[in-house]
């Protein structure tokens, strides 16, 4: 990974930190990453959204939430071109769907708040079996922040804490 700019000088950089928000499918990520992205916008610091090329949700240009709000966003094909995209000036790095990339976001997230960035990650924590997904469970271990949030069972109206995955006309279950 390359080295990165601190943000700020010693007696003015701002400690950074890592927040990861977690939960299942349609639990809110992306609309919760696009508030606090927004919000940090309101207070005028400089925001940079990364994306994942495979997340095909929408646009290369954006990430959008499921009741469609849009925000403007960078796709990146690994952690290390993430790295390089990240702007001088940037304060708050946000990442959606960190779950696809590879194993060194753990290590983009670290060395960015390291240098004083805050930095929001989004993903599954957890596959359709309820087994850890990807990166995002190492995420959580490094995190300084979590943020689990749940969907709302299509069926029942409770709290689902896990992704369903259907095949299709069957719900998929354990091998």
């Amino acid at each position: 990974m390359r080295d990165l700019p601190e943000n700020g000088t010693d007696s003015e950089r701002a400690t950074g930190s890592l927040t990861v928000i977690t939960g299942s499918m349609y639990a809110g990520k992306t609309e919760e990453l696009i508030r606090r992205s927004r919000r940090a916008l309101y207070a005028r610091r400089h925001v940079q959204v990364f994306k994942h090329v495979l997340d095909v949700r929408s646009d290369l240009t954006e990430v959008r939430s499921h009741n469609g709000v849009p925000h403007e966003a960078i796709a990146v094909a690994t952690s290390e071109e993430l790295l390089e995209k990240v702007a001088p000036d940037t304060d708050v790095i946000a990442v959606e769907e960190a779950q696809f990339f590879d194993a060194e976001i753990v290590d983009a997230c670290r060395t960015l708040a390291d240098a004083g960035y805050e930095v929001i990650a989004t993903g599954l924590d957890m596959d359709f079996r309820g087994e850890p997904f990807g990166p995002v469970p190492q995420l959580l271990a490094e995190a300084d922040d979590v943020v689990k949030l749940r969907a709302i069972c299509a069926r029942c109206g409770r709290d689902a804490s896990r992704s369903q995955r259907l095949l299709s006309v069957r719900i998929a279950t354990h091998p």
